[in-house]
């Protein structure tokens, strides 16, 4: 049995993502397209246009050709945009990078996808070139002024400014958009280690149609002022932000980073009308005192996602600030969303990710079975649509673990649809935590746990938490007496800070399958019951 949505589809233009966006820019003008928080920098759609056509020539006149790839290391700024549809109208891709990722994590991605450039700020340099130094990195660029050059023996250090001086000129990039990769951002998936997740120019122009085509959501407009907090490299602001809001003329104030006071100091300053956020900050709205010193009434909605938001949650935040407050839920490999829940009157349902958004197809199979099953019965949530990922970047066996052979994309959460095609997320088969939205892969963590000298054997799961969601708590069978900061402190070193162990507890023992599989389920209802 397939759920449809129930929406009608919507036409898919052939165009690159960069065209789709930017196609009626000119009309927008002086008009802001990005406006820098802190800062108050003003990026114009005319600017915006203006400044991808030059850093795209440039690229193209530094040899950076089609397929190329163009890694982008830093936090969100107005000239992010400039840099990610530039590549993409040079007809490369990018890779997205989180800006708190470690030397070791960077070098991985660079290496994974092999980048040809990389784009940062003065503040990430050091990492920068350390990981260019493991990775065949011609050059780095830098947002602003360029610090004392850290290290003479890796790649050259460029200004991005630089790159703006073109004269524009590119000749004609042969792009089929079904195929060509727009952008290779990295997702832990449905199991596993973080891979490369290929989406193609049309995956992303699917995405931010059908996101316009939710006939039940409030659709973004060229009135709309919206909070830029959700990272650009993560699949929900590269697309919702970066792409559907300025494909429709809206303003969106970026932030590099989380500051409640600042983020409450800009919604009141520039009149924020709609916002996308994850639920920890969902929480912060709800309960934090610091929200009461601010007009904050000028927000019309609020659509969470990346994690699971309760409907307790979502009714307190709704009424404190006296505006809508839904959920979705989507993918990096679906090209962000597959489900929003509605924002208009009459139709929203809290505890609900909504009904599919158009062009898709949903089946939920029993977990023992893999059998399709019905209205109101439980199992995994399988998606269909335009918006799937090609794949996973050299790894055809994890591609195949996740899509099957009818392009069904299995998505490892538990869920169920009502007899009206609202879907609900119960529970996950999949293993991977969600801190503070951010995928956190156990195998990982695991892995640099049993390195350490004095462990012998060692599981993560995921720990209930009421601010970040959840949190990795390790369970550790230790070969010798040693302090449990000591390890954590250890593994901290390792990762970026969001995947940090931050609960532990020894034991004699983690419990296995005849495999040796870990039986996480076993330990994930003993906190449970320890909660």
């Amino acid at each position: 049995m397939f759920f449809q949505s129930p929406y009608p589809d919507v036409t898919v233009p052939s165009l690159s993502i960069t065209n789709y966006v930017l196609q009626h820019a000119a009309d927008f003008g002086e008009k802001p397209a990005l406006i820098d928080g802190p800062s108050g920098r003003v990026l114009t759609y005319a600017k915006l246009a203006e400044g991808v056509q030059r850093v795209a020539a440039s690229l193209h006149q530094r040899g950076f050709s089609k397929g190329d790839i163009f890694a982008i290391y830093c936090p969100n700024r107005p000239e992010y945009a400039i840099a990610f549809h530039a590549v993409c109208m040079a007809g490369g891709t990018n890779t997205t990078i989180n800006p708190l990722h470690m030397v070791n994590e960077l070098a991985h991605q660079l290496n994974d996808t092999g980048a040809k450039y990389l784009l940062t700020t003065p503040t990430l340099l050091e990492n920068a070139q350390a990981a260019a130094a493991q990775a065949n990195i011609t050059e780095i660029f830098v947002f602003g002024e360029v610090p004392e050059v850290l290290n003479s023996n890796v790649a050259c250090v460029t200004p991005f400014a630089d790159l703006l001086q073109s004269d524009g000129q590119l000749p004609p990039i042969d792009l089929d958009v079904r195929e060509d990769l727009a952008v290779i951002p990295y997702s832990s998936g449905t199991t596993g280690l973080s891979k490369g997740v290929m989406l193609t120019h049309y995956n992303l122009v699917a995405s931010v149609s059908q996101n316009d085509g939710a006939l039940y959501v409030e659709p973004i407009s060229q009135d709309d002022i919206l909070m830029g907090i959700l990272p650009f490299y993560h699949i929900f602001g590269m697309v919702v932000l970066m792409s559907y809001s300025l494909s429709k003329g809206a303003t969106v104030v970026t932030m590099p980073r989380f500051d409640l006071e600042q983020f409450l100091s800009l919604i009141q300053q520039y009149g924020i009308t709609m916002m996308h956020l994850v639920p920890p900050i969902v929480l912060s709205l709800a309960k934090h005192p610091l929200v009461d010193q601010y007009d904050l009434s000028s927000i019309r909605s609020i659509s969470s996602g990346a994690a699971p938001l309760s409907e307790a949650l979502a009714a307190t935040t709704a009424a404190r600030l006296g505006c809508v407050v839904a959920q979705g839920y989507g993918l990096t490999e679906t090209s962000t969303v597959t489900h929003i829940g509605p924002t208009v009157a009459g139709k929203q349902r809290p505890a609900s990710i909504g009904p599919a958004i158009p062009n898709t197809e949903v089946k939920i199979l029993d977990v023992e079975s893999g059998e399709p099953v019905g209205v109101g019965m439980r199992g995994e949530l399988c998606i269909r649509g335009p918006q799937l990922m090609k794949g996973y970047l050299n790894n055809p066996a994890a591609t195949a673990d996740c899509i099957d052979e009818e392009r069904w994309l299995h998505t490892g959460d538990v869920g169920y649809v009502d007899e009206d095609g609202y879907a609900y997320i119960v529970d996950r088969v999949k293993d991977l935590i969600k801190y503070k939205g951010l995928q956190v892969a156990p195998a990982e963590l695991e892995a640099i746990l049993i390195g350490h000298e004095a462990v012998a054997d060692a599981a993560v799961i995921p720990s209930p938490d009421e601010e970040a969601g959840e949190v990795p708590k390790a369970f550790i069978v230790a070969k010798s007496e040693i302090a449990a900061d000591d390890i954590m402190d250890y593994v901290a070193e390792c990762v970026a800070p969001y995947k940090k162990i931050r609960r532990l507890e020894f034991v004699d023992e983690i419990p296995r399958s005849p495999a040796g599989k870990i039986l996480r389920r076993l330990l994930v209802e003993r906190e449970r019951l320890q909660r």
